[in-house]
């Protein structure tokens, strides 16, 4: 049998109790004035109920997951009418209304005789209890007419017919079809459910391992682009080249130990990001205008990794020029509820570093529909001249 889960198991228990008290009820209202704790002591109550109790995981668990499900059909069919047939000759609900009727009748004891005045004025003809002379007027009664006949007759006591002819427990044929209808409903709303939760565990291993995949390549790109500014510096004997590879060494420890978690604190990878500005404007001199202004505390608040280095990067990869002056703003602004992140940068055609650049950003977007599903908005804009990027994520 499966292991039924808390809340389906106490569904069950709910609807079993629900179950056991229609008996008590129904009889109860059909023989008014008996007593339910006589009803509970019977066997033929527990055998009513557990009957219908064994059909229905009998029918949920074993005949319809290896026989309806598996198309088994012909063989599914005969076997609940093997089922319908028991229940039809058993009468369950009817044998314990007659042995409860019995029991009562035992445990009250005979009725009582007549007055001899209402003997009198009802029953015709002569009675041996009122007199020879005194005539009723209506006959016999049916139980003084079976006496008459055979003294000695008496009515059974606990002894109970199968099936009895000419006479259809019609509540037994209807519980059998509702316990039937629910069992097969109970099998399918649970198959249903597992193949769900099937289909949604694929698909977070799926978008684990896309995420997996994009952060691979991010990282590499990262590191190659800096790397090489780094090197055009030590070429050219630049005095700042030990302090690049310092912020570089920060930076690959932030990669390294922290972008291997979906969300990191806000707060590094801001330090990240000042890191690799500060980068650039060792390379690129005084002759570069970079503008980074951070608003709002970013304390506890956290944030999915390198998210804004994408556009970063292209910022400096398409805003940069020998001929005129770089202007690079980026702004992040952090709100109680969202952050709100922008870059604008000129645009000069640097079609080497196109493709690359494009294949930066739709990783960007597969990462934040994975990261923040309905719950971010990217807004790209290119006028050829200009380029501006802003994003916003509910944190």
């Amino acid at each position: 049998m499966q292991q039924f889960k808390t809340p389906t198991f106490i569904i069950h228990v709910a609807g079993w109790l629900l179950f056991l008290t229609f008996p008590l009820l129904f009889i109860n209202n059909e023989q008014s004035g008996q007593s339910s704790f006589l009803l509970l002591a019977s066997p033929y109550y527990w055998l009513f109920c557990g009957t219908y109790m064994l059909m229905f995981y009998f029918n949920a668990l074993v005949l319809v997951p290896r026989l309806m499900f598996k198309k088994r059909h012909v063989i599914y069919i005969a076997v609940v009418l093997l089922l319908f047939s028991f229940v039809y000759y058993a009468q369950p609900y009817d044998n314990l209304l007659g042995h409860n009727k019995s029991v009562m009748a035992a445990l009250n004891g005979p009725p009582n005789k007549q007055p001899k005045g209402l003997n009198q004025s009802l029953q015709p003809g002569k009675d041996p209890d009122v007199g020879p002379n005194v005539e009723m007027p209506f006959g016999p009664l049916p139980n003084e007419d079976l006496r008459m006949q055979d003294p000695n007759l008496k009515k059974p006591d606990g002894i109970l017919e199968l099936h009895q002819p000419m006479n259809i427990d019609v509540i037994s044929l209807f519980i059998f079809f509702m316990i039937m209808g629910l069992s097969i409903a109970t099998s399918t709303v649970q198959r249903w459910q597992t193949a769900e939760s099937k289909v949604v565990k694929a698909e977070a291993e799926k978008a684990t391992a896309e995420l997996s995949f994009l952060k691979a390549q991010i990282n590499p790109h990262f590191l190659f682009n800096t790397l090489n500014n780094i090197y055009t510096q030590s070429v050219i004997n630049s005095e700042h080249t030990s302090e690049s590879i310092m912020k570089l060494s920060n930076i690959m420890r932030y990669v390294t130990d922290d972008v291997t978690q979906n969300f990191v604190m806000l707060k590094d990878e801001i330090d990240c990001v000042r890191d690799y500005i500060e980068l650039q404007r060792l390379r690129l001199g005084a002759d570069a205008e970079i503008n980074f202004n951070v608003q709002g505390k970013p304390d506890g608040k956290k944030i999915a990794p390198l998210i804004f280095m994408t556009f970063i990067e292209n910022a400096f990869k398409y805003g940069v020029t020998k001929k005129e002056k770089t202007v690079i703003n980026i702004n992040l602004s952090i709100d109680t509820e969202r952050i709100d992140f922008s870059c604008q940068n000129k645009i000069y055609n640097h079609k080497s570093n196109l493709e690359r650049s494009g294949i930066g950003i739709a990783n960007t977007r597969q990462r934040l529909s994975h990261l923040y599903p309905q719950k971010h908005r990217l807004d790209i804009e290119n006028t050829g001249s200009m380029f501006t990027v802003k994003l916003c994520v509910d944190c």
